[in-house]
């Protein structure tokens, strides 16, 4: 109603500014989750995505990253839905790159028609990762039996509690060389010619924004505000878009509607909340954050 009414308002009187929709991405890219971590996911950005191009008056969408990496599908999944909003709303996509945009962030960073970060961002690291932990001699010193009943010889692949396997590794080095070839496709194909001839470029290092903006990795060094009004005008407005309120209570209910607690329930919730950070925290040391 409000856009009806300002159309038909004389031009003279319609607000001359250019609002542009801005979507914030923070955090480890981890597939579900919950509104009490700090993480990324197709799911708990989706909305907010939709609502930002689904803006019909604006001619783009800035998107704000701030991100370590984590899920190669998750990193993937909201790279296309970016671009399939993007193309089904004819909306051009600025990316701004905060403190770090590396392996999956850098991912979803490749979603945006320009890239730009700041001098000292952290933009790179095209490569796959896994990591785990050991607890062979730890069962063993605390007299724990492991036993576990399979049908199918590989069911246990790189189980924590058993020893490592030669060809367990080598299953796992051929889908990260899989998935790698996936991310380098897709750099390739989002950046072309842009990108520099450079031996190092898909090692996983990871270069400041000036480095990045030499390797063709990004487009720009700038801030939102300041780069969108030189292409829009001093008048530019951000409208950060926003999850809507009520979003907690419609992830958990209300605790109080409750007749009984299911502290079973909490409990397990809050083990899983600790192990998560534990490796969003492990993401984030390896570019010093």
């Amino acid at each position: 109603m409000l856009r009806l009414i300002k159309k038909l308002l004389p031009k003279k009187l319609r607000s001359s500014h250019i609002e542009i929709p801005v979507v914030r991405l923070q955090g480890a890219i981890m597939s579900g989750g919950n509104s009490l971590r700090s993480t990324l996911s197709l799911a708990g950005c989706a909305e907010i995505l939709e609502k930002a191009y689904k803006d019909k008056e604006a001619p783009a969408v800035a998107i704000s990253i701030n991100s370590p990496g984590g899920s190669p599908v998750q990193s993937r999944l909201i790279f296309q839905r970016i671009r399939d909003l993007a193309s089904e709303n004819n909306k051009k996509t600025y990316v701004f790159v905060e403190d770090v945009a590396a392996s999956g962030g850098y991912m979803i960073a490749l979603a945006g028609d320009e890239i730009i970060a700041d001098p000292s961002s952290i933009v790179g690291s095209i490569g796959v990762v896994s990591s785990s932990f050991g607890f062979t001699e730890l069962i063993k010193k605390i007299g724990v039996e492991r036993r576990v009943y399979t049908a199918g010889s590989n069911k246990v692949t790189l189980d924590p509690f058993l020893p490592e396997k030669a060809e367990d590794i080598a299953r796992l080095k051929e889908l990260q060389l899989d998935i790698h070839d996936i991310f380098i496709s897709m750099v390739k194909e989002r950046r072309g010619s842009k990108l520099a001839d450079d031996a190092d470029l898909f090692t996983g290092l990871f270069w400041t924004g000036g480095k990045s903006l030499e390797l063709g990795l990004i487009d720009g060094l700038g801030d939102m505000r300041t780069y969108l009004r030189k292409i829009y005008g001093d008048k530019v407005k951000l409208k950060l878009i926003q999850a809507p309120r009520g979003f907690l209570s419609k992830q958990f209910g209300s605790i109080s509607s409750k007749a009984t607690l299911d502290f079973a329930h909490i409990s397990e919730q809050f083990t899983d909340q600790a192990i998560s950070k534990i490796e969003e925290r492990a993401i984030w040391s390896r570019y010093g954050l």
